[in-house]
C-alpha cells in the first residue's frame, strides 16, 4: 500500500484517556509499546527493542476504545502518521509524530474477546478520520439473523 499507512501490534502503556473537543467530537489517546525480539547471531542470546508510540482515536472509535481497552491490553492499530507542532510557554518549538488510528482491535493471539456491536451515535462517522476529516460513509446494515463479521 502506498502513502502514509502504518500497522502496529503492541501493548497499551496506559489506559485510554477520553475527552471531548469544543465541537463535541470525542478524542482518545493512549500509548502503545511495540516489542521486537531477535536472536543475536554472534552471542546466540535473545535481544529485545521496544518502541513507544502515541495513538490518537477520534469520534466513535475514541469512545469504543476508551470503553473497551485498558493498560496492558494487546491490540492491533492501523492508521496514518501525523505530525503536529506547537510552541511552549518558553517560546520553544515542539513537534510530535502520532499515529491517528483508523482501526483498533484486540489481538487474539494470547487472549479472547467478546465483540458487542454498538449503535451508531448521532453525528458519528467512523473512527479515525483525522483532526478535520469529514464523517465516513454509512456502514452497511445487516439483518437480525446475519452476522456483520
Amino acid at each position: 500500500m502506498a502513502g502514509n499507512y502504518v500497522e502496529l501490534i503492541g501493548n497499551l502503556t496506559r489506559d485510554p484517556e477520553l475527552r471531548f473537543i469544543p465541537s463535541g467530537a470525542a478524542v482518545a489517546n493512549f500509548g502503545l509499546a511495540v516489542n521486537r525480539r531477535w536472536r543475536n547471531q554472534q552471542t546466540n542470546e535473545w535481544e529485545e527493542e521496544v518502541n513507544f508510540f502515541d495513538i490518537v482515536c477520534w469520534r466513535d472509535l475514541a469512545e469504543n476504545v476508551a470503553e473497551s481497552l485498558s493498560k496492558g491490553n494487546r491490540v492491533l492499530v492501523s492508521g496514518r502518521l501525523q505530525s503536529r507542532s506547537w510552541e511552549t510557554d518558553n517560546g520553544e518549538k515542539r513537534i510530535k509524530v502520532e499515529v491517528v488510528a483508523d482501526e483498533v482491535g484486540p489481538s487474539l493471539r494470547w487472549a479472547t474477546a467478546q465483540v458487542t456491536r454498538t449503535e451508531r451515535r448521532e453525528g458519528g462517522g467512523g473512527g479515525g478520520g483525522g483532526y478535520d476529516a469529514p464523517p465516513q460513509t454509512e456502514a452497511p446494515s445487516y439483518g437480525q439473523d446475519e452476522e456483520p463479521f
